[in-house]
């Protein structure tokens, strides 16, 4: 089953409200993040059938993790150990640097290490682009429905695997359905600090150079609607992901 692949921003806005968000900046996020969530709802089209025939996927996906299964079968999770470093070349626009910390999320790390090196992302964009929110990218079919062959278990407190790591400016993590084990392909870099994602989606590492890069694509990407599709002539092309160690 496709699956519509996104940082909720419905849990995003409920975070908000609870942490007690104020200001013109914070008043104008939330408003637009909620926008964006209807816009999630609308596109996905669920119905009472397709919620019943997920949660059937989520047990079924639960009792193959139980069983080893899609919990990074086939990945090398001892030589996603330690940083890695990794170049993401975006087109007319430059190199965004990141370090991944393959202690903290093993799994992840070892998907992304794997897929960059089969040149996977080459040639792929970014298609969903929030400014002061994230850009997501990674995906093959360009509209948030896409991933590679495998997915992998979602690395973060809400799904029983403690990670340090938080989602402030520059963080790197996985996009995901509503299945916790659902992250393929699809990552998102954040624009500006969004700790309120932490414990639900799987971050795993930082930009230690080029959020210039970052900027520099919110801020001329055009954008269809508050939910952050671009249209595919606008999206902003990744010419490679590179493992430089």
């Amino acid at each position: 089953m496709k699956k519509w692949m996104a940082v909720c921003l419905a849990a995003v806005t409920a975070a908000a409200l609870m942490t007690g968000c104020s200001g013109t900046k914070e008043t104008k996020d939330t408003a637009a993040q909620t926008t964006a969530s209807a816009a999630e709802t609308k596109e996905t089209g669920k119905t009472d059938t397709d919620t019943k025939a997920e949660s059937k996927e989520s047990s079924a996906q639960t009792d193959a993790l139980e069983s080893g299964a899609d919990a990074g079968d086939g990945l090398d999770l001892e030589a996603a150990a330690g940083k890695h470093h990794v170049e993401i070349n975006v087109k007319d626009y430059g190199t965004i640097s990141v370090e991944l910390d393959g202690d903290s999320a093993p799994i992840t790390v070892a998907n992304f290490l794997d897929l960059a090196n089969s040149g996977f992302y080459d040639g792929l964009t970014f298609h969903r682009i929030i400014s002061g929110f994230m850009i997501q990218g990674g995906d093959p079919l360009g509209n948030g429905m896409g991933g590679s062959d495998r997915e992998i278990k979602g690395e973060f407190s809400s799904n029983g695997v403690e990670n340090p790591l938080s989602h402030t400016r520059g963080a790197i993590s996985m996009a995901r359905s509503q299945m916790k084990d659902s992250a393929s392909s699809q990552f998102f870099i954040v624009h500006e600090d969004s700790p309120f994602l932490d414990g639900e989606y799987a971050c795993f590492g930082y930009v230690t150079d080029g959020m210039d890069v970052v900027d520099a694509i919110c801020e001329n990407t055009q954008v269809e609607d508050n939910n952050g599709t671009v249209a595919k002539e606008n999206q902003p092309v990744i010419d490679s992901v590179k493992v430089i160690d």
